[in-house]
């Protein structure tokens, strides 16, 4: 088949090495320039942390150990409170219950360079300005030119604002839920951190706003500033306001006060739409059909695995049963994504400084420590394992569930026994 993927981020390169490889004829247009001539994205985009979804979609087709190189162990969450007093709490139990933080720009260049080496090739700075879904065929514009270019799919891979998804669902029963988190966010730059440096580093502020930083191989860190949308404007003197909100932050960035007013300001949004494809002509991946807020760290990793049941739903016969073989499999766990994203924002601002919160998830640890085939932590299965998200949610509540029926019952023991002693 000849294959048109729009879209040259993670999900559009790693399906082209996916399709290139059950010997498609492949060809991916992207609006962007190529990301091999130079860093166009600095400021733009939030580092990415590869969880077990990513590591074995990126495995599958025989390119993580190149990846290796470029990422920086995440070992846990160092949080950071008011005070300047830094508590580091460990993801998992297990030695490969990590993360690994990437800059989105390395794990693209390999992406492509894999894909090329099989013969998939790249079109940069062509923007989607049609498509035909009959044919189909996509029209591209490139240097104020237009080509139309047939093929025997297509497959939208071009982000939570997708070209393709639009011109898919004209003509369609279409629904589309776009949600704008009324925050948006920035990036700026901790050339050193003094401790803890294979860490996610939080300083939650709560409603006054909200710190993550990724680690780098350089021994920096890419520091996201998350703020209400309107206060970005607000502030005329970051240093006052890092001094105010988070006073230790403030001294690991020497380059506040310039990078505050260079670097521009980040959209969040998430989308659910159906259906994600057009009959055996048209399909949508990533992005394109399931964005979600960064919170969980799942955006990118879910994405990837959507390359993986993909490949898999197309080895099972032809492209139109594939199509939609993939949405019927996979949308209802990345709706589940959805709400677990907008849940974690919740818990990263204000609960991971929360005594109680530290306290379960003290419990879940020690229960997965005694039981470890029968229990597993929520935050475990989404980061840690395959398992996909409808599934690990549904465990997790059931789980829940008899720990809730336990605490119920050793209260009611207990006071059965000191009624006897009253007695």
């Amino acid at each position: 088949m000849k294959i048109l993927i729009a879209g040259a981020g993670p999900a559009g390169s790693l399906l082209a090495c996916y399709l290139a490889r059950r010997g498609h004829h492949v060809a991916v247009h992207e609006r962007r320039a190529d990301p091999r001539l130079g860093d166009d994205e600095e400021g733009r985009s939030i580092n990415l942390g590869l969880s077990a979804r990513g590591v074995r979609a990126l495995t599958d087709v025989g390119l993580m150990h190149e990846i290796w190189p470029s990422t920086v162990p995440m070992r846990g969450r160092a949080v950071h409170a008011p005070d300047g007093n830094v508590t580091f709490h460990p993801y998992g139990r297990r030695e490969e219950e990590i993360l690994h933080s990437v800059r989105r720009r390395d794990l693209v260049v390999s992406l492509i360079a894999h894909a090329e080496a099989q013969g998939v090739a790249f079109h940069f700075g062509h923007r989607v300005v049609d498509l035909d879904k009959d044919a189909p065929a996509l029209t591209v514009e490139h240097d104020g030119r237009r080509t139309t270019v047939a093929a025997d799919a297509v497959v939208g891979a071009d982000g939570a604002f997708s070209a393709v998804r639009a011109l898919m669902h004209r003509g369609l029963r279409a629904d589309l839920h776009q949600e704008f988190l009324p925050w948006g966010y920035k990036e700026l730059t901790i050339p050193k951190v003094p401790a803890h440096h294979e860490a996610l580093h939080v300083w939650p502020g709560g409603d006054d706003g909200l710190i993550v930083t990724h680690p780098n191989l350089d021994g920096s860190m890419t520091a996201t500033l998350f703020l209400p949308f309107e206060r970005f404007a607000e502030i005329d003197d970051p240093e006052a306001f890092f001094a105010e909100r988070f006073p230790d932050a403030l001294p690991l960035m020497p380059d506040l006060v310039k990078e505050y007013a260079d670097r521009p300001v980040g959209h969040l949004v998430s989308i659910r739409t159906t259906p994600w494809h057009d009959g055996g002509k048209v399909v949508l991946i990533g992005d394109a059909a399931h964005a979600v807020y960064p919170f969980y760290g799942q955006g990118m990793n879910s994405a990837l695995e959507d390359c993986t049941v993909l490949d898999r739903c197309l080895g099972l016969g032809e492209p139109g049963a594939a199509f939609a073989e993939f949405e019927r499999a996979r949308r209802p766990h990345t709706d589940v994504l959805d709400e677990l994203s907008r849940q974690n924002f919740v818990e990263l601002r204000d609960r991971v400084r929360s005594p109680l919160h530290h306290a379960r998830r003290r419990a879940d640890l020690v229960l997965s420590g005694l039981f470890p085939d029968r229990w597993v932590p929520l935050y475990t299965m989404i980061s840690h394992t395959t398992t996909p998200y409808a599934d690990a949610l549904a465990r997790a509540r059931r789980q829940d569930a008899l720990l809730r029926w336990s605490a119920l019952g050793a209260a009611g023991l207990a006071a059965l026994v000191l009624a006897r002693k009253v007695r």
